[in-house]
């Protein structure tokens, strides 16, 4: 990895992966988020079929490179230097930002959860994430028993770091932007890019950032 070949910082929808019947309908998927305005995308599965898991994440790899967006694996730091994915995603339970990129290399893209603790999104910062993510900002399919954050952390993450914010945890296109007003950069989302036509789903939540920056330029923001 000795260069990025996406830009950054990214700013609009960041796709998370479920399941799917097969790596060709994942990758299928992607490139769909990818048509509708998709700006990151993250590959999360957290089974232990690791030959089911390479070839997912080899073909997400190729639709996010012809894309020309960032791939990300959640999680894993091995599995992302096996495909040559851009980067990874890390939680609470998993190696720090600069463990990751001794791994992966100084072009690597490293982004922290940190919940609803902007102690733990300074810690990751000064160790090198390029992006952290707070979260669950309203109830979530995904992980139903996480705790919720006030929407107010975003709005004290933005004063207090440089880095991009990402929202993550029950989004939709409705309620997506009262979190990009208070300051999220990226809304991650999972279930609701999962229905019989991924393109159009991940073009409503695009489209939100693009409200939003039109009404910031008409008031001069």
């Amino acid at each position: 990895m000795t260069e990025r070949d996406f830009t950054w910082p990214i700013r609009g929808l960041y796709a998370i992966t479920s399941d799917a019947p097969s790596p060709a309908a994942l990758a299928e998927r992607a490139a769909a988020w990818i048509a509708g305005g998709a700006r990151v995308v993250q590959y999360r599965d957290k089974g232990r079929d690791i030959d089911r898991r390479l070839a997912e994440a080899q073909g997400l790899r190729a639709v996010c490179r012809a894309g020309g967006v960032p791939l990300l694996i959640n999680d894993d730091v091995a599995l992302a230097a096996a495909v040559g994915a851009d980067g990874v995603h890390l939680g609470r339970d998993d190696a720090d930002p600069a463990q990751a990129r001794a791994q992966l290399g100084a072009q690597a893209l490293i982004g922290v959860s940190c919940y609803a603790d902007l102690a733990r999104a300074r810690t990751a910062v000064a160790q090198g994430a390029d992006y952290v993510a707070f979260g669950c900002f309203f109830p979530s399919v995904t992980k139903p028993e996480a705790a919720l954050a006030p929407i107010d952390v975003l709005r004290a993450a933005k004063a207090a770091l440089s880095v991009p914010l990402v929202a993550i945890g029950g989004i939709t296109p409705d309620n997506a932007p009262m979190l990009i007003a208070a300051g999220a950069d990226l809304v991650a989302v999972i279930g609701g890019l999962c229905g019989r036509d991924p393109a159009a789903q991940a073009r409503s939540y695009a489209q939100r950032f693009t409200a939003a920056e039109a009404a910031s330029f008409s008031t001069g923001a």
